[in-house]
């Protein structure tokens, strides 16, 4: 276990009291839980854990995954980060059923007469683009695990045969396994190809689709993966996709028994997953939560793949239709418990993290928004507001992104405009975006902690003519959020929807991590970090 105060690992919180030095002194610190910090330094208690339920299964191997991706990271020297996805994924799956035949989703052994029918049980489509390498080397890496009695078959897939068989050569000499290439099947199918795409459907229990941007090229995906009852995970951080594809295919998917899961990624399982933990921590009614990004840079610095830059830059030029489709759902409002939480400026100073912060604008509020509703709805839980943050640093970083903002948001609403922020993204993002990709210097290297403030009421009092009367601190932290993190959140997804059938539930459909619940035991495996329990008077909001 290490210093949560040194980085590293996908951290659970436990209650303690804060330290003076970290911005997030209180007076008024609430009763600590008691327990025992595993290594017996830096304050801190951890509660047992809870036993059972696909979340926890699902984080266990989270954990023993993430572990081991960061010893291997360390070789020859690597900064400190330990067990980024612990459980991350518990968020994912609980709501997860067998799939295939309408009739079978109503038995937990559907799963197993499914997976006989197929062959392979996991096929990475897009297994040659850039992230997709990095899921295939995660799949390959845990069928090598020495937990494992038995392997799962699994499969390649994309348009070219060369391609995919460098990415599992590559797989194979990074991971010391040169039967690699001969052990997984390649299956070749084109996006624009349907009738490819049904065929590949058809060999798969499940799909992870790896193929962006997604509001282009996902729906074939999740067309024939649905028809074909077969299921589909993505890592889509792109909410118009996530809310289209919810209305277009979750009673078909229902009745096929097929499930088509969503941001099973960095977007949006630390959001989704925190929110929960942190309610789950609060001795009392969480009413409203604010989450803060920070990412971490080594000396060469951030880069990020364009992939993402490009679902960004079309995501912007056509919020107009995300509008239009959450008018025309006519959903009811999820109701506000205690006072509702106000947003900050499009810049706004963090005086907890002594830092500036800007809206975030990824698919993390949609997604947890999504969750709230459904625990209120389904499970009558009190819903939890919620709104997300990225901290930018100080002046000078302030100064440079205004630059950047302006640019984006003047080029993103004019055709022209975007094919220019698409041709050159490393000089409209100020090199934060390539179509190079970050080096593995820069993914070892880089790291994240998001940390959240949640407000509401203690036992014995309510919202009724009461004002939040406690606050608490929560952290999730890991190390590089998109090709280390996502991989294993992704496949992990899928280990578990392939081998926890017992404990997974009935209902099927297009979901994705907004039906995160039972989430009682995530803490198991996680790094210590934060939760403070903080006094009113020392929550800013600026």
């Amino acid at each position: 276990m290490q210093d949560p105060q040194r980085g590293g690992g996908w951290a659970a919180a436990c209650c303690r009291q804060p330290r003076k030095h970290t911005g997030l002194a209180s007076q008024g610190s609430q009763q600590q839980q008691r327990g025992t910090h595993p290594r017996g330094e830096g304050g801190g208690v951890l509660a047992p854990p809870a036993k059972g339920g696909v979340g926890g299964a699902l984080a266990q191997r989270c954990a023993r995954a993430f572990g081991n991706a960061v010893r291997r990271q360390r070789r020859p020297q690597r900064p400190r980060r330990r067990r980024l996805l612990r459980r991350v994924l518990g968020s994912l799956l609980e709501a997860q059923a067998p799939w295939t035949h309408p009739s079978w989703s109503l038995h937990r052994r559907g799963l197993v007469m499914a997976t006989q029918q197929r062959l392979f049980h996991l096929v990475v489509f897009g297994a040659s683009g850039f992230t997709g390498q990095f899921v295939t080397e995660e799949v390959a890496r845990e069928q090598m695990s020495p937990e494992r009695s038995s392997r799962l078959p699994w499969a390649v897939a994309g348009r070219s045969r060369e391609k995919l068989q460098r990415v599992l050569e590559r797989a194979a000499m990074k991971l010391g396994r040169p039967t690699l290439s001969s052990e997984v099947g390649i299956i070749i199918c084109d996006i624009t190809n349907p009738a490819s795409l049904d065929e590949m459907a058809k060999q798969a229990t499940v799909v992870l689709n790896c193929v962006g941007p997604y509001r282009f090229y996902g729906e074939p995906v999740v067309k024939a993966c649905v028809e074909n009852g077969t299921s589909c995970i993505d890592i889509c951080g792109e909410p118009q996709f996530l809310e289209l594809m919810y209305w277009k295919y979750h009673e078909k998917a229902a009745e096929k028994g097929a499930y088509i899961i969503g941001s099973s990624g960095f977007d949006s399982i630390p959001a989704d997953l925190g929110v929960i933990y942190t309610r789950n921590k609060m001795n009392g009614t969480l009413t409203a939560v604010e989450s803060f990004l920070t990412i971490h840079s080594g000396p060469e610095g951030l880069c990020t793949h364009d992939g993402t830059w490009k679902s960004a830059v079309y995501g912007f030029g056509d919020q107009s239709n995300l509008k239009k489709l959450r008018n025309e759902s006519n959903l009811k409002p999820v109701p506000i418990v205690g006072p509702k939480l106000k947003r900050r400026w499009p810049i706004s100073y963090c005086r907890e993290l002594n830092s500036y912060s800007i809206p975030f604008l990824g698919a993390d509020v949609s997604v947890v928004k999504r969750t709230q509703r459904y625990l209120h709805e389904n499970l009558q839980q009190s819903p939890v507001q919620y709104a997300a943050y990225v901290t930018v640093g100080g002046v000078t970083s302030v100064i440079k992104l205004m630059f950047a903002g302006l640019f984006f948001l003047f080029f993103v609403k004019f055709g022209i405009g975007r094919q220019l922020l698409i041709k050159f993204p490393w000089l409209f993002s100020f090199g934060y975006f390539s179509k190079q990709g970050p080096t593995q210097k820069q993914i070892d290297a880089s790291s994240f902690t998001l940390t959240f403030f949640g407000q509401g009421y203690s036992q014995g009092f309510g919202p009724d003519k009461n004002k939040p009367n406690i606050r608490i601190c929560t952290q999730v932290k890991g190390p590089e959020a998109g090709y280390v993190a996502t991989p294993i959140a992704m496949v992990q997804a899928a280990i578990t929807l392939l081998t926890d059938t017992s404990d997974l539930p009935k209902a099927a459909g297009r979901i994705g991590s907004q039906l995160c619940i039972n989430l009682w035991d995530l803490r198991r495996g996680f790094i210590i970090s934060k939760i403070r329990k903080m006094d009113k008077s020392k929550r800013s909001h600026d």
